[in-house]
């Protein structure tokens, strides 16, 4: 009885190109169009350029880590790949559908796995008015930014923003403010992952504002909706000893 088809794709790395190379020669190589499961050798970058070229392929994705943090990613090892293969635990992820208005040639549509981030273009720090579920909730927050991440990426860029950590499955979605300067005190929302957030963009000749989810940047934006995209289904392949809910409660507890 054969096994699930697995293939092997890379990052641009030397490290990442070698491990490839040596796998496809002791396992095979077949085009990861054709595989049941496709396993990613590089860093989290690598991870999220993986998830968004096979979005739309039922094939789940284990990673192996040949690059820096590897917070998505399994430790490397060559030997007995297909009995961890089929050991593994799938995580379930669904991605951010970010609208972005106001670039000049009509609405921009794209997904993001990590988060949907707003950051000003110029000198002056950007004033946006934030409505979930169209009642504002915020009519004027003048900072250098705004982010709205999935649990799996409220580990990333949310984090370093001093954003909160949000374990898998608890069905929310942190809205984190970047160098907030009024209101001062406001740190920021959890909010429920069916909600729509709207962002409008106050005084954008003045205070320019780019959009950016994951790998797709909008600048010059007026107006921006996000909303977690539930059609959308990632699948992702962890070692039972490291999967991805242990990593995010472990991450909370980082000195």
């Amino acid at each position: 009885m054969t096994g699930p088809k697995f293939a092997f794709v890379a990052s641009e790395s030397d490290e990442a190109r070698a491990a490839q190379a040596r796998l496809c020669a002791r396992y095979g190589e077949i085009a990861a169009e054709d595989a049941d499961i496709i396993v990613a050798l590089g860093g989290d970058g690598f991870m999220l350029e993986t998830l968004h070229r096979y979005l739309h392929r039922e094939a789940p994705i284990y990673g192996m880590n040949r690059g820096t943090v590897g917070f998505l990613m399994n430790a490397f090892g060559e030997d007995d790949l297909p009995a961890r293969l089929a050991r593994a635990e799938k995580v379930t992820l669904h991605p951010l559908s970010m609208t972005a208005h106001g670039a000049g040639n009509g609405p921009v549509a794209a997904l993001a796995i990590n988060e949907v981030s707003l950051l000003r273009q110029s000198r002056q720090a950007a004033k946006l008015r934030i409505s979930i579920d169209g009642v504002v909730r915020l009519e004027e927050l003048v900072c250098d930014g705004l982010l709205l991440s999935t649990p799996a990426g409220s580990t990333a860029y949310n984090l370093s923003a001093h954003g909160p950590i949000v374990p898998m499955g608890s069905a929310l979605l942190p809205l984190t403010p970047i160098s907030a300067f009024r209101p001062r005190r406001w740190r920021g929302a959890l909010l429920p992952n069916t909600a729509q957030v709207t962002v409008e963009v106050l005084d954008p000749a003045k205070r320019p504002v780019s959009a950016t989810a994951d790998f797709t940047e909008v600048r010059g934006v007026s107006r921006v909706e996000i909303r977690e995209d539930a059609a959308i289904s990632l699948h992702l392949l962890f070692d039972p000893e490291h999967n991805l809910e242990e990593r995010i409660v472990k991450e909370q507890f980082q000195p």
